[in-house]
């Protein structure tokens, strides 16, 4: 099978772990299992058959209580799209499936890493994202 892109690099834009305070600290360690993963997915052409990807993690509390932390990661994928894919639902599955497969291991491991530095080791992350169910969503 011919690859149909090329990641020519990829890096995290911007990361963040905001807890304001001890007592929201102390909060969000006892409840961080309510947390929720939430992923977005954008990207921008560039020049010469190139895309911008940003992958972007959240996990976040979807309770309205006022002592919470917030999470999130912006990871920058730039891919070259083969001369060959013409299709533009071709190239939203290489955005939306494809790279995602192939970057989402290292990008959940920084984000466990980011959670376990911010104080709160152990979590894990229960359910796996079907990126090919999440491109069948968008293209729907």
């Amino acid at each position: 099978m011919n690859k149909k892109f090329k990641i020519l690099t990829n890096f995290i834009k911007d990361m963040s772990s905001e807890t304001p305070d001890v007592q929201s600290y102390l909060f969000v360690k006892e409840n961080i299992s309510k947390y929720h993963l939430n992923i977005d997915i954008t990207s921008k052409a560039l020049k010469n058959r190139m895309i911008e990807v940003s992958t972007i993690l959240k996990f976040e509390d979807k309770n309205s209580s006022e002592k919470k932390s917030h999470f999130e990661i912006v990871y920058i994928s730039i891919i070259r799209i083969d001369e060959n894919v013409k299709d533009s639902k071709e190239i939203k599955k290489i955005v939306i499936c494809d790279l995602q497969n192939a970057i989402y291991p290292k990008i959940e491991k920084i984000f466990l890493n980011l959670l376990d530095l911010s104080g709160f080791s152990g979590v894990k992350i229960e359910k796996k994202i079907d990126f090919n169910k999440l491109y069948n969503e968008r293209i729907d």
